[in-house]
């Protein structure tokens, strides 16, 4: 099974910027599409943005325009290019792999926006 593992969570100042990555221990093409969710304390994960195996890409409301998603296929790696960062944007970030019916997570990694 691919094993996902994120990295590029930190610390930064409200309208800062944030690069995470998603790298997996095989080909990224194993999985149908990629993601990034979030979860904030106290509340629910949530999906931010998709990346499709064709490259197609997604994302929510609170993140359209700021966040883009993208990918590295020689690398084997997903991205996360976070810009105009806000206090709301606080959480565990995690990628995700989707094949079929089934998914794999990554572990998580802490994003912190400052006010």
């Amino acid at each position: 099974q691919v094993q996902l593992v994120e990295s590029g969570g930190g610390l930064v100042q409200a309208g800062g910027s944030l690069r995470l990555s998603c790298a997996a221990s095989g080909s990224i093409f194993s999985f149908d599409n990629m993601a990034w969710h979030r979860q904030a304390p106290g509340k629910q994960r949530e999906w931010v943005a998709l990346i499709t195996s064709g490259g197609r890409t997604n994302y929510a409301d609170s993140v359209k325009g700021r966040f883009t998603i993208s990918r590295d296929t020689a690398k084997n790696t997903v991205y996360l290019q976070m810009n105009s960062l806000k206090p709301e944007d606080t959480a565990v970030y995690y990628c995700r792999g989707y094949s079929g019916p089934n998914s794999s997570w990554g572990q998580g990694t802490q994003v912190t926006v400052s006010s």
